[in-house]
């Protein structure tokens, strides 16, 4: 028996989405096309990225693809970067993040430990050679964190403090003042 399956899965990814909504929100839409260089996505490209970025798994998963050998990551990364390229508004980039969250989280919902436990073997070269199927899903969360770390160090670059910041610094003012009124 495990303690952390489908449906806590799907708990924690929608945490972790729900926070990035929350930067996407706090974000002016004029500031969507900032790049911090050149060859960096900007914080619309970001967004829009963080928003696909599941679907890989869930087309591996939903597949039951068990050896990515046999899966096109050309064809695949040409889909996902022309979908990356179209043009959205702010509304649209938030909505897009919205409705692919929730069709993560309902699909990570309904997995079941016997699936989570398969075995899925990985392109020549890379180590390890196997991974679960498990481990596998949380690489989606883990890359939707990577991403948003990069979009709270653009919000500090636009001159923004994170809402993540703001809530521990908050805790912290609780915290003093609590120590400061026992003395």
């Amino acid at each position: 028996m495990t303690y952390y399956g489908g449906k806590e899965m799907a708990a924690s990814f929608r945490t972790v989405r729900e926070n990035t909504l929350k930067i996407a929100d706090e974000i002016p839409e004029d500031k969507y096309g900032f790049k911090p260089s050149s060859e960096s996505r900007s914080i619309g490209q970001t967004l829009t990225h963080i928003a696909l970025g599941p679907g890989f798994q869930h087309h591996i998963q939903s597949n039951k693809i068990s050896d990515l050998k046999t899966v096109n990551f050309g064809e695949l990364m040409q889909k996902a970067g022309a979908e990356e390229a179209k043009p959205r508004t702010k509304a649209e980039i938030i909505a897009f993040l919205k409705a692919e969250g929730d069709k993560f989280a309902a699909f990570l919902e309904g997995l079941q430990e016997s699936f989570l436990g398969e075995s899925v073997s990985m392109p020549p070269g890379m180590l390890p050679a196997t991974k679960s199927r498990f481990e596998m899903l949380l690489g989606a969360k883990e890359h939707e964190m990577h991403h948003r770390g990069q979009l709270m160090t653009m919000q500090r670059m636009i001159g923004q403090v994170p809402h993540l910041t703001r809530q521990m610094q908050e805790r912290m003012a609780q915290m003093a003042a609590a120590a400061a009124a026992q003395k």
